[in-house]
């Protein structure tokens, strides 16, 4: 059996419990508070592996970052991993159903990025050889678009020659990214004129009437075939029934698989223009993540992670997939990047969100390889 792959089963039950103290520490990412107490958590796993804490690069709105280097080496490998999550306190419980282990970011992300602490410390203990110095970034505002920590991904990723990214695999076939969907998003706020909805309803304008409008307009640009979509994803306007709305807002979110149909559709979204006279609008928002596309050389290295899982006797396959992460900023950087090296599960931003336990020693090991052969 493989070495990796032994001390990694041996170290299953403490793989876990590292992973039940992140889960188990709320850190949804609008919560500066509670987010710092898991970069705490993480912190403590640092100082307990590795005998020495990662630096914290402070933020005042959101929570802090983490930069952790290990080893030495003139070239650079980025690992890529956050810790914010897309639920409130108390939202979801951690919990362990047989093979199933469920929990508020278990598996978005923070299976992985204790995997990727794992990895590192497996190369530590066994002695393993690397080729290059590691920097990990562990990253407090992912699921928000990263507004704090890109320009930090983009710097760091800018001095390393490869990214590999901790996000989970493809669920049911587990399968690594190799390319993703650019996002945008959007805010619309619509303004009309207010009036008595039975007296002088002829002189109102309806701001959501003027939403309605373009909510079927923008909708209406989902192309399946070119792998477009816009969506609406939240609504809210008016008051009183008795009243016609003289405001309205709404959010949209647009996935694109080139930066072409992104820009276009950025153009057309910041110069909308109103269908009812009386109406106006205002349009926030841009460009969030630029898609990632499939590179020759993100091909060789999914090609080098290939070769390792069929040594641990498993098959890999890549795809490419319509979410978006940190690393469609270092892969539009031209820097090869391989995502999905997390844990294996299902449920991503669900009430089901889990990991699958017995899948933990081969992706772990997997990680490791890929680490001490790039």
């Amino acid at each position: 059996m493989d070495h990796i792959k032994k001390y990694m089963e041996v170290n299953q039950k403490r793989i876990l419990e590292d992973i039940k103290l992140l889960v188990e520490s709320d850190s949804p990412s609008i919560n500066k508070e509670l987010t710092d107490k898991c970069k705490a958590n993480i912190q403590l796993l640092f100082q307990r592996y590795f005998e020495y804490k990662a630096t914290e690069i402070k933020q005042q709105k959101y929570g802090d970052h983490l930069r952790f280097e290990f080893g030495d080496g003139e070239e650079t490998l980025l690992l890529l991993s956050h810790f914010d999550t897309v639920w409130d306190k108390g939202d979801l419980k951690y919990k362990v159903k047989g093979n199933k282990v469920y929990g508020p970011g278990i598996l978005d992300m923070k299976a992985g990025l204790v995997q990727a602490i794992w990895a590192l410390k497996a190369c530590k203990d066994l002695g393993l050889s690397l080729n290059k110095k590691i920097v990990f970034l562990c990253t407090s505002d992912e699921e928000l678009g990263s507004p704090t920590s890109k320009l930090l991904i983009e710097k760091e990723a800018l001095k390393s020659k490869v990214v590999l990214v901790t996000e989970p695999p493809v669920a049911e076939t587990g399968a690594l990214k190799t390319a993703r969907k650019g996002s945008s998003r959007y805010v619309i706020d619509i303004k009309g004129k207010a009036a008595h909805a039975g007296n002088h309803h002829r002189d109102g304008r309806s701001a959501i009437k003027e939403a309605a409008h373009l909510i079927i307009y923008l909708e209406e640009l989902t192309n399946y075939t070119t792998g477009t979509t816009v969506n609406v994803g939240t609504v809210k306007g008016g008051g009183k029934l008795n009243v016609v709305p003289d405001s309205a807002t709404f959010g949209v979110n647009v996935r694109v698989k080139t930066m072409k149909e992104q820009k276009r559709l950025d153009q057309l979204i910041r110069h909308l223009e109103p269908r009812t006279e009386g109406v106006t609008l205002k349009v926030k928002g841009k460009m969030n993540r630029p898609p990632m596309v499939r590179s020759n050389r993100t091909g060789k290295l999914f090609h080098v992670a290939k070769h390792i899982a069929k040594d641990l006797d498993f098959d890999l396959e890549e795809a490419s997939v319509g979410g978006g992460s940190d690393g469609n900023f270092t892969a539009n950087l031209g820097v090869p990047t391989l995502d999905g090296l997390g844990a294996v599960g299902e449920g991503i931003h669900a009430r089901n969100e889990h990991i699958l336990a017995s899948e933990i020693p081969e992706r772990a090991t997997l990680l490791c390889k890929l680490i001490t052969t790039l």
